[in-house]
């Protein structure tokens, strides 16, 4: 017969990593699916400055070993395979895995699968990324201190990345195939006006150039043909992100982007269901804050499982599932 997990988490970055920490620590059964790529997008990523307790820094793989370190120091079981499909209609759950046929059981679920950059898919963007390639201003900024940057794409996100950048670098290209940005006006404005960007209109990228490190992009005026050579070291796709939810579409309630949208807390639309870090977060998706949203789905999880003989389960409003002294927005009162 197949083992029974009191947690499966599906999925290796912060997040996962995080609540497999806090759900084995609290003495539960917890079984781990890092995927084939394992550590998630902190593997593509250098020098991690912004994370708290690393005074000096630490590399984004390095980060992720000492996370998996930690989990499985509680005795999370962890399997670097793929999942490749669900069942949340029954209890327990099943989970299957890439090349294995029986499924694994758990009573609750933690999706953490994170997600991924928007790519223009240029030869050299996999190649550098790292590199002085990069989707996050945020994470990555302040390594371009007074150099020169370009930010692709015309949204509220590149809108976004290009006046962050301007808090670090000496001059931003902002490199837009169309003749208008596509971003809000306050945006807009405010790119325009600032005098630190350049806004290269009509233009896409045809390359980025250097052999260990960015060292300029040629870009391409769609209009004239014409091309140029931009002597940037640092190179921000800004084009969006994709989560990595595909798995789980039809199943959990999620909104149009494909993010799945929480019910109570980190609980989704089916009870026992729990989601954490970039599958539900299309604003911050950083380390720290998809870490606490793993710790956050753990305790949810616990929680739940703890309840269930005493509530109805299937009620994922009800505060008592929870173990909440007031219902979900009513006035707390003040700690002792």
């Amino acid at each position: 017969m197949a083992t029974l997990y009191d947690i499966i988490i599906i999925g290796s970055g912060p997040a996962g990593y995080t609540a497999a920490l806090y759900a084995s620590r609290a003495n539960l059964k917890v079984l781990q699916f890092q995927g084939y790529t394992v550590g998630g997008q902190l593997m593509l990523t250098s020098d991690v400055e912004n994370y708290p307790g690393f005074v000096h820094g630490i590399l984004g793989p390095e980060m992720m070993d000492k996370f998996e370190e930690q989990a499985k120091r509680f005795g999370t079981e962890m399997i670097a395979r793929d999942v490749v499909g669900v069942d949340f209609t029954r209890q327990p759950f099943h989970v299957t895995a890439d090349g294995v046929d029986e499924p694994y059981l758990a009573d609750a679920v933690i999706i953490a699968t994170g997600a991924s950059a928007k790519w223009l898919g240029l030869p050299n963007e996999q190649r550098l990324q790292g590199r002085g390639v990069s989707a996050c201003a945020t994470c990555d900024g302040a390594f371009f201190r007074d150099q020169e940057v370009a930010v692709v794409g015309g949204g509220d996100t590149a809108m976004e990345e290009a006046l962050f950048l301007t808090k670090f670098a000496s001059k931003v290209y902002v490199v837009h195939r169309r003749d208008k940005f596509r971003a809000s006006k306050i945006m807009q404005d405010r790119v325009l006006k600032h005098p630190k960007i350049e806004v290269l209109w009509d233009s896409v990228v045809d390359d980025i150039l250097g052999e260990n490190n960015v060292q300029g992009i040629v870009v391409r005026n769609v209009k004239t043909n014409a091309t140029r050579e931009l002597p940037v070291t640092g190179y921000f796709a800004a084009i969006g992100h994709e989560p990595n939810t595909k798995l789980f579409r039809g199943l959990v309630a999620m909104d149009e982007m494909g993010y799945i949208v929480p019910r109570r807390h980190t609980m989704t639309n089916v009870p026992g269901v729990f989601a954490a870090g970039d599958v539900v977060d299309h604003r911050y998706r950083q380390a720290i804050t998809a870490a606490a949203d793993g710790c956050r789905a753990a305790i949810d999880a616990e929680r739940w499982l703890e309840a269930r003989g005493e509530v109805d389960p299937s009620n994922v409003l009800d505060p008592a599932l929870w173990g909440d002294l007031h219902p979900e927005g009513s006035p707390q009162p003040p700690s002792a």
